[in-house]
């Protein structure tokens, strides 16, 4: 698929895959470094779903960093987004086998749980967007990722009061599926939901989303003004990403580091 059908695809349909993003004879070693970090590094109730999950995991394992600024996935991030494109959230993300099915909804900003959020009824814009990078291959078996193609063009969500039930099955859901070494590009509104995976081994992935540059993410930031004023003083919920590491940064490719230039510590 061509850019011109990928950046319409994602338009009208709210997901695209780009196929071949890590060459074939690589990307085996990189889902078993992601999957060994993620076995150290883990979150906790995740776990207990049946999923691996490590927020900001690009300060824990840069294994994924050398492909994050393949022209392939920036020329339709900039078709879409336009220039000066940053990363927000890196979270490692693995279905174990037996893993639960999720909740239907939409990611950041427009999850209507979060502290922080676009207020439905949100703007039919497209201002954030999610890639899942399958470093094992995604199907109907292992738990490739429920979608409602379309879905990105309402103006809520199931996290909001729109009478959905967040655990019933959709009409219209899909799996999304693709070979390992591929990118799942999702419209950040798009509905989806965590399949089960019915495979006996893992579906590796690490979630990346990118932002534009008009995007303000500073309440993803720990110790930040937004996030002292919208999550910590009024005791809400909301995603959070720590700092990418000097030392970590500065081992990054020289064409990823301006993607995680605007999240980088001071010292260490």
């Amino acid at each position: 698929m061509d850019l011109n059908l990928q950046v319409d695809r994602l338009k009208k349909e709210g997901w695209c895959v780009v196929e071949g993003v890590i060459p074939d004879g690589e990307v085996s070693a990189v889902r078993e470094q992601v999957a060994k970090a993620t076995s150290k590094h883990g979150r906790s109730p995740a776990a207990e779903r049946g999923i691996g999950h490590v927020p900001g995991f690009i300060a824990y394992d840069p294994s994924i960093a050398p492909y994050l600024a393949n022209r392939k996935v920036m020329d339709l991030l900039e078709a879409v987004l336009g220039a000066f494109v940053r990363v927000s959230f890196t979270t490692a993300t693995i279905n174990y086998p037996g893993n639960q099915r999720g909740t239907w909804h939409a990611d950041w900003p427009f999850n209507q749980r979060n502290a922080a959020h676009v207020p439905a009824p949100y703007p039919d814009v497209m201002m954030h967007v999610t890639t899942l990078w399958m470093l094992s291959p995604f199907s109907n078996e292992n738990g490739g990722t429920l979608i409602v193609p379309g879905s990105h063009r309402k103006p809520n969500n199931p996290t909001g009061d729109i009478g959905v039930d967040p655990m019933a099955s959709h009409p219209e859901e899909i799996n999304a599926t693709g070979s390992a070494g591929s990118v799942l590009v999702l419209d950040s509104r798009i509905w989806h939901a965590t399949a089960p995976n019915q495979s006996d081994e893992a579906r590796v992935s690490v979630v990346v989303r990118y932002a534009p540059w008009w995007l303000n993410t500073q309440v993803l930031r720990p110790g930040s003004e937004e996030r002292k004023q919208m999550v910590d003083e009024p005791g809400l919920r909301e995603n959070d990403q720590p700092l990418v590491p000097r030392k970590v940064y500065e081992g990054l490719p020289e064409g990823v580091k301006p993607l995680f230039r605007h999240w980088v510590q001071k010292e260490g």
